[in-house]
């Protein structure tokens, strides 16, 4: 199949588009730096054009309320080059427990882009994933000083990039699910935890304060990030860091 890749260049994306070529479909990459520009439409329809699947991967350049706009415009775009390309899968990635986070903008955000595709003209794949574990040293960044780091208890199910490339893909190269399927990691933990896993590891002494208050996922309720009844990697977080 030929797959066109869009946001191919970044943490996924490029490890997606390896996965696809080295089984034998034709991936190739798209981002800004390939002269696409799924805000102001450039390329778009170059880059679909003879696509069977559209695997979008872009990202909203921030978190906030803005975030909203960037996915609204940029799914709009996309599916509008997909149908008139005649596309017969579109792919997105998106998060656990996200329409359970009204209070986070950029969870409404990926909520708002499930449902433009859910509602568009192009049978569909949504693979909801959990927490990536690349993302752990950005999330010890945010509440930080000198001596110490600041993390609720919110559960978190850590899951593998690789992994999440791997899913992505499988789920491309298959028929569209027209629904979702979710991934996670192997092993749920307390995040204030997962930070003195993290900060053990790399001889970090600074200690971890569990503050229910501090950072972006104080406002998470319960145990919405994970998901016991997704498809589980293989990944554990402690053979991820070593």
């Amino acid at each position: 199949m030929k797959c066109a890749v869009i946001g191919g260049t970044g943490l996924i994306g490029s490890q997606v588009v390896k996965i696809l070529n080295a089984v034998g479909h034709e991936a190739v990459a798209h981002s800004q730096s390939t002269g696409v520009d799924v805000i102001g439409g450039q390329g778009l329809d170059e880059a679909v054009a003879g696509a069977d699947v559209v695997v979008n991967l872009t990202n909203s350049p921030t978190f906030d309320e803005a975030s909203l706009a960037f996915f609204q415009t940029s799914m709009d775009n996309l599916l509008a080059a997909a149908r008139k390309g005649g596309v017969g899968h579109f792919v997105i990635l998106s998060i656990v427990g996200a329409d359970q986070v009204p209070e986070l903008d950029y969870y409404r955000a990926k909520v708002l882009q499930e449902g433009i595709l859910a509602a568009g003209p192009v049978p569909y794949s949504i693979v909801r994933a959990t927490q990536f574990m690349e993302f752990m040293d950005a999330v010890l960044s945010w509440t930080a000083d000198s001596e110490t780091v600041r993390l609720p208890a919110t559960p978190i199910q850590p899951i593998a990039s690789k992994d999440v490339a791997d899913a992505v893909a499988k789920i491309a190269a298959g028929t569209p699910l027209n629904g979702i399927h979710s991934i996670a990691g192997p092993e749920i933990f307390p995040l204030d935890e997962l930070g003195r896993i993290t900060l053990s590891h790399k001889g970090d002494h600074r200690t971890v304060i569990t503050d229910p208050t501090a950072g972006m996922f104080a406002v998470v309720k319960g145990d919405v990030l994970t998901d016991v009844d997704a498809h589980l990697a293989p990944t554990r977080y402690t053979d991820w860091l070593s």
